[in-house]
């Protein structure tokens, strides 16, 4: 136990932090396997958000956030290869340009 008033404040402040920290832990895996579960698009969104807030306060890394909300965004909107190839590509349209002599 510390006796130092600095350190018992320090205690007291860590002990608050680690309880918030882990209500937005425990926040974070519940939604997310609620969203694995029912693949909703609601629920995949209010997954997404939370994942952000963690990654804002520091409590999961930014790139462990990026590719969680990459797999969450698979289960939202699947995409197969059909569905890709039957879609119009965009053509490119050719401009022709203007030579350009030079002045005398």
């Amino acid at each position: 136990m510390p006796v130092i008033k600095s350190a018992i404040k320090k205690l007291r402040q860590d002990k608050k932090r680690e309880k918030q920290n882990d209500s937005v832990r425990n926040a974070l895996k519940s939604s997310i396997r609620s969203a694995k579960k029912t693949k909703a698009g609601k629920s995949v969104a209010k997954a997404m958000s939370i994942v952000d807030k963690a990654a804002k306060l520091n409590i999961i890394h930014p790139n462990k956030a990026s590719r969680l909300k990459s797999s969450l965004s698979k289960l939202a909107k699947p995409v197969s290869n059909k569905s890709a190839s039957k879609e119009a590509k965009p053509t490119k349209k050719v401009v022709a340009k203007k030579k350009v002599t030079p002045k005398e």
